[in-house]
């Protein structure tokens, strides 16, 4: 029942974004044109740790904005419609799922933008893509957490910034970590931050099924 229900809503977010396509598209063009002024800005080679920095800053940026419209952009109808069809565990693991998805496309285009104007520094490109990956579902979860609170506020946008930044410096801190040592090519992989940054995931995405239940209610 709750794969089903949680199918159910990924189909349903697939369907609104294609109505739409503005807000995505939208996103994709704040990555590319950030990544652009970013050129623009050094025209020389840059050193690993600015490249590694500037890389989290515009993705970190960029996946708030796109997750930010997982519950703001919910109407008060739409809410109650889904609070009287699915349990609240549907709901929010089904936006963590449908966030993923598309915070792992916007990464990709983000990487893929910033190495051909940019240039590409990795020589680990298997952990450094490990880690794009495992940080885009640490993101996904955790904004889609905050989202939620937010928007049981009215000046929601505003508090999911705030909110966001502090909590995701620990994810971030790892993710920076794991990121310049594949861009160094380190040739033992740190397991231990691989470790942390899979049960910070899971303990975001545990969090959030446990508690939302109570927010829902609200």
């Amino acid at each position: 029942m709750l794969f089903q229900q949680i199918k159910y809503l990924i189909v349903k977010e697939i369907k609104l974004e294609m109505r739409n396509k503005y807000a995505l598209g939208g996103i994709l063009i704040y990555v590319v044109s950030t990544v652009f002024v970013s050129y623009l800005s050094f025209k020389q080679v840059i050193n690993p740790a600015t490249w590694n920095a500037l890389f989290w800053i515009i993705l970190l940026f960029a996946s708030i904005n796109a997750v930010a419209k997982s519950f703001l952009g919910e109407t008060g109808g739409r809410s109650l419609y889904l609070y009287t069809l699915t349990n609240p565990q549907a709901v929010i693991l089904s936006k963590i799922i449908y966030n993923s998805l598309i915070l792992i496309v916007l990464s990709g285009l983000c990487l893929a933008a910033y190495s051909l104007l940019i240039g590409n520094l990795i020589q680990d490109t298997a952990l450094f893509l490990l880690t794009l990956l495992l940080g885009s579902l640490g993101f996904s979860s955790l904004l889609t957490m905050v989202s939620a609170i937010a928007s049981k506020t009215s000046n929601n946008f505003t508090l999911m910034a705030i909110l966001s930044l502090p909590i995701m410096l620990p994810l971030l801190m790892v993710l920076i970590k794991l990121s310049r040592n594949a861009i160094d090519g380190l040739e033992l992989w740190d397991w231990n931050s691989l470790l942390i940054l899979f049960f910070l995931n899971v303990i975001i995405v545990s969090l959030s099924y446990l508690l939302f239940r109570y927010l829902w209610r609200d």
